[in-house]
């Protein structure tokens, strides 16, 4: 397995915050699905405050009934998010997802958010393996045709 840092992953990723714990569920949404991105750091006086997912919007708000137009940020982000320093390696982020159950992970330096990587971040590549393992598949089959 190759070493790709936290740095590698989240370099070119632009972060999805939003000013205030009283941005509702709705806004938060709408920005999210604008981004296509998973999560959404919730920031107040230049301070990561929260994080907010959209696991976080079916268990939270969606399955509990909560009204996403009038459910701030506040009352269903995960308050004080993990943060991991960014020259750490990837699968050291997959092991805090593992070990604490959840599939976002904030990646900071110095307090400040350059990103964040998820359990889908580990798909490309082994996507990759798989189209070369049907390729040799396929090429077998052929030949033993």
């Amino acid at each position: 397995m190759s070493y790709r840092t936290l740095r590698n992953l989240v370099e070119n990723q632009r972060v999805l915050t939003t000013g205030s714990i009283k941005t509702t569920v709705c806004e938060a949404a709408r920005l999210m699905r604008e981004t296509q991105v998973g999560s959404l750091l919730v920031m107040e006086h230049g301070r990561v405050v929260g994080i907010f997912t959209e696991r976080d919007a079916l268990f939270r708000v969606l399955a509990d009934g909560l009204d996403p137009a009038n459910t701030p940020m506040s009352a269903v982000m995960t308050p004080d998010p993990l943060a991991v320093h960014p020259d750490q390696p990837f699968v050291h982020a997959l092991h805090l997802m593992h070990d604490h159950g959840f599939r976002h992970v904030l990646v900071a330096e110095n307090g400040r958010p350059l990103g964040v990587v998820s359990a889908r971040d580990a798909l490309p590549r082994e996507a990759r393996e798989f189209e070369t393992t049907l390729h040799h598949r396929e090429h077998l089959e052929a030949i033993l045709a």
